[in-house]
């Protein structure tokens, strides 16, 4: 696809990682402590398998074939898909996992109905994304045009994540913050702690049950 960032800036997008990596510590701990041990997963939207990989899940979607490559590599099993069309069963994983995803979907609403229809019975749904109403949040807002990946992204607050959740057949929500500390150079954070709740975090992660489908 002519024109995608995450197609033809690969190693743009690996670098990132690196020179921010406390940045990454911390998202990734963020993440790591909704998940217990011994679930089946998948990463929507899994990247090179930055998450995933660490995290111990071993399936992925991902429509960029780019990315996709570096991901096997790390022993990630990856199918080729959009969030709002996923490959998969019905009732097949115990979570899903959006991490930064959900600000390049095209259709939210139809992504997270994929997802909870692809998640068992008592499964959940982990969503992580940079607060737009944070100070990091600002930062990213103000600096997109200069970023190859989220010019086009679409930022969220908590209280949208939740009322598309909620729409979607979730219920019962847990929310944890970390990135509490930023200026304007964001090579300046340290690994940050991960937080119940949501307020002062610039990246939080959204967890939510699989609930009843009430169709609006």
């Amino acid at each position: 696809m002519k024109n995608d960032p995450f197609v033809d800036f690969v190693e743009d997008y690996e670098r990132w990682f690196e020179k921010y990596r406390n940045i990454y510590l911390s998202e990734l701990e963020a993440v790591r402590s909704f998940i217990p041990d011994g679930l089946n997963g998948i990463e929507i939207g899994v990247g090179t398998g930055r998450f995933a990989a660490p995290l111990n899940i071993k399936t992925g979607i991902e429509p960029s074939s780019e990315m996709a490559k570096l991901a096997r590599e790390k022993g990630i099993e990856v199918l080729a898909g959009k969030a709002e069309k996923l490959p998969v069963e019905d009732e097949t994983y115990d979570f899903a996992l959006f991490v930064t995803t959900i600000c390049f979907v095209k259709n939210i609403r139809k992504s997270l109905k994929e997802a909870r229809r692809i998640i068992k019975k008592d499964g959940f749904i982990l969503i992580g994304f940079v607060d737009k109403a944070s100070k990091i949040g600002g930062i990213y807002r103000r600096n997109r045009n200069k970023s190859k990946f989220y010019r086009t992204a679409r930022f969220y607050s908590i209280k949208q994540i939740i009322g598309y959740l909620k729409r979607a057949g979730f219920e019962k929500f847990s929310i944890r913050q970390t990135l509490f500390e930023a200026d304007n150079d964001l090579n300046s954070l340290n690994v940050q702690e991960t937080l119940d709740g949501f307020g002062e975090g610039g990246f939080v992660v959204v967890k939510a049950e699989k609930g009843p489908l009430y169709e609006c």
